[in-house]
């Protein structure tokens, strides 16, 4: 009983309390203090989606907003969710001082009811959630990708605890290559791997260590294996 108390007060810390209103007061809270990660895009985010078509993005968990406006600036015509409010309109503003147009959902990304098949491009980044929550998010992620469409994941991989630099240390929250391919059985694995990253946290300098997931939902019914 103590060990699940503890626990629970630890999810908290870290948002990912099953009580929805806490962690979105928690993330709200959060991004009113500022920028949190600045407005680039994520590195990783640049490096494998700057070849990808323009078409329909879905950003979930998008928080402030700078990988939303980024892909709206390569063209893509984005749908940014995240269920802090705060973060949504910071994002809108961001999206404004950078001349592009994103449409906006403030809403629990585990729960939002997505667009069947609506969206060539799906970014999860960093949106990190115990596993029934993780699992549902995923599950989203995958009903909303259209058919030959790409789905991009980066996030602290569960190795990052103890060998890397930063990242939540609330182990039920992190995951892993295998624990992604569970998630997103069926769909065409491109990337499905341990990535290094400098990364720096109360003075200490190192590498954060990510899990990078690509993967393309079949064109064809029959190749996809539910």
């Amino acid at each position: 009983m103590r060990l699940a108390r503890f626990s629970t007060v630890r999810l908290r810390r870290y948002a990912v309390s099953v009580d929805k209103n806490e962690a979105r007061d928690y993330w709200n809270e959060r991004y009113g203090r500022g920028c949190l990660f600045g407005v680039e895009p994520n590195v990783v985010l640049v490096e494998h989606c700057s070849k990808v078509a323009p078409g329909r993005a879905l950003d979930l968990g998008c928080g402030q907003g700078r990988n939303a406006v980024w892909l709206a600036l390569q063209g893509h015509q984005v749908t940014a969710v995240d269920q802090s409010d705060v973060a949504i309109g910071q994002a809108r503003e961001l999206a404004a001082r950078a001349g592009v147009e994103i449409e906006t959902v403030t809403e629990d990304v585990a729960g939002w009811d997505v667009p069947d098949g609506e969206f060539d491009l799906v970014v999860l980044a960093y949106v990190q959630l115990p596993s029934d929550q993780r699992t549902a998010v995923h599950a989203t992620a995958r009903r909303g990708l259209a058919r030959g469409g790409t789905l991009f994941l980066v996030a602290h991989h569960r190795d990052n605890l103890e060998h890397g630099v930063g990242g939540p240390p609330t182990p039920e929250v992190l995951f892993d290559e295998e624990e992604l391919a569970a998630d997103f059985a069926g769909l065409q694995i491109l990337r499905n791997e341990k990535v290094l990253r400098p990364a720096e946290r109360d003075g200490v300098s190192g590498n954060a260590i990510d899990v990078l997931f690509v993967a393309r939902r079949p064109a064809a019914p029959e190749d996809e294996n539910d």
